[in-house]
């Protein structure tokens, strides 16, 4: 029995079946369905039954997800809604703001210089992946918040990755002012001539591509191309330091405007597969978290970081986007969306982990606090935000 358990046949159908019971939950509950399938995640989780842990398959399988999503996110966005001063000022303040946050809330618990900053370094990330999957079911991707979301969460990952950076060198005592220099020049790059290749070659091949005798004998080629496409800038971005799902989101950019007539369609093609890779994503983020590692040693300070956590991009986000002249409630929109830290903390918190910088204690509050920063955004958005009729267009940036 054991054996079969163990199979990735079995793994994939019980994350599979525990995602739909996520909707009805959801639908129970009258919430998100992202709320629904986390909580059914914990349930099969360590946390309750044990029936799936996070081993590397199903790490494997989330990551897909993560990066299919926000290649179909792409499809909803152009490159120039999400390059704006505006949004750089929204995430600086969203990442220092928070990293300040987690360095006290680390100290107050009596915690030494390197277990501050690695703390402070998770609370910076932001995870895309929540806030636009919520803000699709919703339909508020093209909303004025939700532009301001995504254009400062991709930033926000480039800044996270500079604290990232500048955390461990300063712990390992070779921190110098080129480190920093050398990662924006490699971003920057990447970003530009990914963002140029996408748009101006490999779309309008696709096109020229699509009225081929080839093509219409092979309806499923330039399919099996983006999504081979949307892997390859994936992999890039993670080999400059980025998230994978940055390289997947400008991938799905690149082919925004793409218009085929003899090919099956990328986009309802991608959504496909979302279905599928996206709902085992939010399933493995209730299964990551153990509750049952959690002692009454670590719970203050759990309790206390996932409030500072809320509090300091919810507070670093807003007023900035306030400034910017957004109003009220989308800003606070902003705030809430930018809150959710999703897998990117428990990346910083494995790495923190790994090299000795913060214990197996403060390991399990990051990536408890990080599962409970996901669910608030769906919650406050659902009952609070999105309840009753959106404000508007807000002042365009």
């Amino acid at each position: 029995m054991e054996g079969i358990v163990a199979t990735p046949e079995f793994q994939v159908s019980l994350l599979l079946f525990a995602a739909l019971g996520g909707y009805l939950l959801a639908s129970r509950i009258n919430q998100s369905a992202v709320v629904g399938i986390i909580l059914v995640g914990l349930l099969i989780g360590p946390s309750v039954l044990g029936l799936v842990t996070y081993n590397e398959f199903v790490r494997g399988l989330a990551h897909l997800g993560a990066v299919v999503l926000l290649f179909v996110i792409g499809f909803e966005f152009k490159l120039k809604d999400i390059v704006r001063p505006a949004y750089a000022f929204i995430a600086l303040i969203g990442v220092i703001v928070p990293w300040v946050g987690g360095y006290a809330t680390a100290v107050w618990a009596g915690m030494d210089f390197s277990t501050g900053l690695f703390v402070g370094t998770a609370l910076t990330a932001t995870s895309i992946a929540i806030t636009a999957n919520v803000l699709q079911e919703m339909n508020k991707l093209q909303t004025d918040a939700a532009r301001a979301i995504i254009g400062a969460a991709v930033i926000d990952d480039v800044l996270g990755l500079i604290a990232l950076a500048i955390t461990g060198d300063v712990v390992a005592g070779a921190f110098h002012p080129s480190v920093i220099i050398f990662i924006l020049l490699k971003v920057v790059i990447f970003l530009l001539v990914a963002g140029a290749v996408g748009i101006f070659i490999v779309s309008r091949f696709l096109v020229r591509l699509d009225n081929t005798p080839f093509v219409a004998r092979y309806p499923e080629f330039i399919f099996i191309f983006a999504m081979t496409f949307a892997f390859l800038y994936a992999m890039i971005a993670e080999l400059v330091g980025l998230s994978a799902i940055v390289g997947a989101f400008i991938a799905g950019i690149s082919f925004e405007r793409l218009t085929l007539r003899k090919s099956l369609d990328v986009k309802e093609g991608a959504e496909f597969l979302k279905i599928i890779f996206a709902a085992i994503f939010f399933v493995s983020l209730g299964v990551v978290a153990d509750f049952k590692a959690l002692t009454l040693d670590i719970l203050p300070f759990l309790v206390v970081l996932t409030i500072v956590a809320i509090a300091t991009k919810v507070v670093g986000c807003a007023i900035p986007a306030r400034i910017a002249g957004i109003c009220r409630k989308d800003s606070l929109i902003i705030g809430f969306g930018m809150a959710p830290r999703g897998e990117v903390a428990m990346i910083v918190a494995l790495i923190g982990l790994e090299q000795g910088y913060i214990g197996q204690a403060v390991f399990v509050a990051i990536i408890i606090m990080s599962l409970l920063t996901t669910l608030i955004t769906p919650l406050i958005y659902r009952n609070w935000f999105f309840k009753d009729e959106y404000c508007g267009p807000s002042h365009q940036i």
